[in-house]
């Protein structure tokens, strides 16, 4: 009752009209911006982050609720018209929807999407209010021993599971603890990489990082392997849905669910696993019928699963976020550095020292989902013909934000060279596979990090010991040593074995579909 209670006074602060406009407006920006070809949700809302400098915090956050959820229907639209994904978690919506589109039922794509969208989001927010309260009030009770090992297996797990290579995965995350490095230390005051420069006494910014990775990395390559010839755009109709799609789509939208909030709530790499498993077991579920699409041909279900797995995955990973200050996905990480950007730090005490922010927050997100489907239903034809923008223009306008973004937020032309580094690093880290989020999650936790390390050792006078007197701790290095010795042990004994990644699912699928 209480928390219902604390969500209804939530409530009541989202729906003020001033913070109710700058929902419908973070919903409407996020959409344009994530329907745009490559842009994923990540992408959206790092671009974005200028966008809610000046607000008081409460409206701001309200926005960036928005925007994340507008961001994350955006990518959907990309993947059935153009087959585009803008992250891998689309990939799966890319494969049916952009066959039902090609089969002239791109509506009815747009729309499973669009619903199973709002009802995966809708539950998985609901499984946020209910769940991120009870582990908050557990993590206070945590010591840093046990803080330090949480993280250390946040970053091992997503390392390990995104990517094809594990090395490139903690290649990326190297990298992120480098840059998280930089600046003064705070406890000698020691320059630590600065190069001699005095603006990077501070660090760097983690906003010019995300923009530069994702936003100015893309740009360049994107220009890069850029063809001269027009996209093919599929026309689209006002999405809607007959009796049979509704009856073939229902279920799947609620496996999904089931099967994308925990992966989201559980700090392991976040939608991309989750999306996989939804499509094989939507694949191994449906049944043939008079009229009914093969999967491989365009099968509504492999829209509506992975759909509903992706947002509600999404919505869980804000469980770690606001509980434990632990971002597991790229898209979270940026809103990590949204809402520090006003001093504000997410973890254990963040629901008893900001009670009404948060409950302000949550409340937010169940208003801007229920928007996304009143807003974007209707216009979708018109986020169809923004994908006619041609790529260079589109990516000029891109890069013009980007640097105007990097520029207004300390108002210094070094950070405009900084974020033209990192693009050149997003480039190189496309090229090379490596992935973007550990990157990401070792420049925001490699700091807390380290604050929770010298915590540790300071209480047992320097002794090694200190990190594993907790037996929380203890399970979490026992599970981290599973987690990488494992694979290795499964590759020898059974090396022939079926491919267990989604990776390997999804080229094992593609070969099925192309026989």
């Amino acid at each position: 009752m209480e928390t219902l209670s604390l969500l209804g006074g939530g409530m009541l602060d989202a729906l003020t009209p001033m913070n109710l406009a700058w929902a419908c407006i973070g919903v409407l920006l996020g959409t344009f911006v994530g329907v745009l070809p490559g842009v994923g949700p990540a992408m959206a809302v790092a671009l974005l982050l200028p966008v809610t400098y000046g607000l008081d915090v409460t409206s701001a956050l309200i926005m960036f609720a928005g925007i994340y959820y507008g961001g994350m229907y955006g990518g959907s639209t990309t993947s059935i018209l153009l087959n585009t994904p803008g992250e891998s978690a689309s990939v799966m919506t890319a494969l049916e929807g952009n066959k039902m589109a090609k089969a002239g039922r791109a509506a009815q794509a747009l729309a499973t999407a669009a619903i199973g969208s709002f009802v995966a989001g809708t539950i998985g927010t609901l499984g946020v209010i209910f769940f991120a309260p009870p582990l908050a009030e557990f993590a206070v009770q945590i010591g840093a021993p046990s803080y330090f090992a949480i993280m250390l297996l946040s970053m091992v797990l997503v390392s390990a599971v995104l990517g094809a290579s594990k090395l490139r995965g903690f290649l990326g995350l190297f990298i992120g603890l480098a840059i998280g490095l930089v600046g003064l230390d705070g406890s000698t005051a020691q320059p630590r990489a600065m190069l001699g420069l005095n603006q990077l006494a501070e660090g760097i910014d983690v906003v010019v990082v995300a923009v530069g990775l994702f936003a100015v990395g893309e740009a360049l390559w994107t220009a890069a392997h850029l063809r001269r010839k027009p996209l093919q755009i599929i026309p689209v109709g006002r999405p809607w849905m007959g009796k049979d799609d509704w009856r073939r789509s229902w279920k799947p939208w609620l496996r999904g669910t089931a099967l994308g909030f925990p992966f989201g709530a559980v700090p392991a790499g976040g939608a991309e696993t989750p999306t996989f498993l939804s499509y094989v077991a939507e694949r191994k579920l449906a049944k043939g019928g008079k009229g009914r699409e093969k999967f491989g041909e365009g099968a509504i279900e492999g829209v509506a699963g992975p759909e509903a797995a992706n947002n509600a995955s999404a919505a869980g990973t804000l469980v770690p976020l606001l509980a434990l200050g632990l971002p597991v996905t790229a898209t979270s990480a940026v809103m990590l550095a949204a809402i520090q950007g006003y001093g504000i730090t997410p973890g254990p005490t963040l629901m008893t020292d900001q009670p009404d922010l948060i409950w302000a927050l949550l409340a937010s997100l169940l208003i801007g989902n229920a928007l996304l489907l009143i807003l974007n239903l209707p216009l979708a034809p018109v986020w169809a013909k923004l994908l006619r923008i041609p790529r260079p223009q589109l990516y000029a306008g891109i890069l013009f934000f980007a640097s105007l973004g990097a520029y207004a937020f300390r108002q210094q032309p070094f950070d405009v060279a900084l974020l033209v580094v990192f693009g050149a690093l997003g480039f190189a880290i496309r090229r090379f596979g490596i992935p973007v989020l550990p990157l990401i999650l070792g420049v925001i936790l490699g700091p807390l990090m380290e604050a929770k390390l010298r915590e540790a050792l300071d209480l047992s006078s320097g002794d090694l010991s200190g990190l594993f007197n907790e037996p929380i701790a203890l399970i979490v290095y026992a599970i981290i040593v599973i987690v990488v010795v494992a694979p290795l042990v499964w590759s020898r004994v059974a090396p022939t074995a079926t491919p267990t990644t989604p990776h390997e699912v999804l080229e094992k699928d593609r070969q099925e579909v192309g026989s």
